[in-house]
């Protein structure tokens, strides 16, 4: 999952832990010889909450820059995501090309989408008035999703199985209310997990399966043209089709009104079903469909955020966690069969069930 992009500033020189790896490096991007690249030019482009690291450099020529990925193994493959940066181009969406490839030691060149994050350009069309252009972002992002279910080939992907939502699911008591709050569930409280666990997941694989990119969102995607520039699909499954809808209207850094959730769900649902994608045909269903959804993304980034924090030195995640159990607790509080999952997220998040509730 793509987090909070924390740059280095430019005059920062890259650190490198392992010399041997950075040798390497060396010898590898020397030995590119299209475009030719200018050694002396690269620098920061942006950090990852993964062992991932992005270089930006200059062609000889200056006629264009570059984007290098640092992915070292054996904590990262970069086959998934030559694969499909492939299937992306076949479907005839934007997301950067593969110029040159070393995967085995987890290095690739890549064409640079550009500096302007939809996050960045979100966030200044709101703080600065400007709702129509926010409108206007919006709505191509969830275009290019619809092209993206309706185009990119999901046959080859990994399948968003039970195996792997329960894992996800799983992180959420061990790094959120374990680790980060030192709570231990009573059997009943455990029980009232599992048993919200099961819904969710019954409700995700109910679902008709698309390509899902599994973090659709602002930071993902880059204000470029053709517009979006899509960044960060290595993780891509073959899963629920509501996933990556949920991502973008419910995400990470921010957070619309519900009425603006509501009012992008429908545009996007519409869309969908002129395109021949399997939404269901009630939007009332969908809406649930894509809120469930939702809670067990959210309960998964609770979870990461705070393995982020505990495990990975990197606490800044923890930071959004009060935006997460917000979303989370809405959804439970208005369906049947989740009130108790609300019930063990209410102590850790300070929330009260009374009308004046407390976040």
């Amino acid at each position: 999952m793509s987090t909070p992009a924390n740059l280095p500033k430019p005059e920062e020189p890259i650190a490198w832990s392992d010399p041997a790896r950075r040798a390497a490096f060396e010898r590898w991007l020397a030995a590119i010889d299209s475009p030719r690249l200018d050694a002396a030019t690269l620098r920061a482009a942006s950090a990852d909450a993964s062992f991932r690291r992005y270089f930006r450099v200059d062609a000889v020529d200056a006629s264009a820059s570059c984007i290098v990925m640092d992915a070292p193994p054996p904590q990262e493959d970069v086959r998934p995501f030559v694969h499909i940066a492939r299937l992306i181009a076949d479907a005839g969406l934007h997301a950067p090309q593969v110029l040159a490839a070393d995967t085995a030691q987890g290095f690739l060149l890549l064409t640079d989408l550009g500096a302007q994050p939809y996050l960045a350009a979100l966030q200044d069309a709101i703080g600065t008035g400007r709702p129509q252009r926010a409108e206007a972002l919006m709505r191509e992002a969830l275009a290019a999703l619809v092209q993206w279910q309706q185009r990119v080939d999901a046959s080859s992907l990994p399948p968003y199985d039970e195996a792997l939502l329960r894992r996800e699911l799983a992180l959420f008591p061990e790094w959120c209310v374990a680790r980060e709050y030192g709570v231990t569930w009573t059997p009943a409280q455990q029980a009232a997990w599992d048993a919200a666990c099961a819904l969710l997941v019954e409700s995700a694989l109910a679902q008709p399966t698309v390509a899902v990119h599994r973090d659709w969102m602002p930071r993902n995607l880059m204000v470029a043209e053709p517009n979006p520039g899509i960044l960060d699909f290595q993780d891509a499954v073959r899963g629920p089709i509501t996933y990556d809808v949920a991502s973008m209207l419910r995400d990470a850094f921010i957070s619309w009104d519900e009425a603006e959730e509501i009012d992008h769900a429908v545009r996007y649902w519409q869309q969908a079903r002129d395109a021949s994608l399997p939404v269901d045909e009630d939007f009332g269903e969908f809406w649930r469909q894509l809120e469930w959804m939702g809670l067990q993304r959210h309960l998964k980034v609770l979870g990461i955020f705070c393995r982020l924090k505990h495990r990975d030195g990197k606490p800044k995640y923890s930071e959004d966690l009060p935006r997460f159990f917000r979303y989370a607790h809405r959804v439970c509080m208005r369906y049947r069969g989740l009130g108790a999952l609300a019930g063990l997220i209410e102590p850790l998040a300070g929330l009260q069930r009374a009308s004046g509730h407390t976040f």
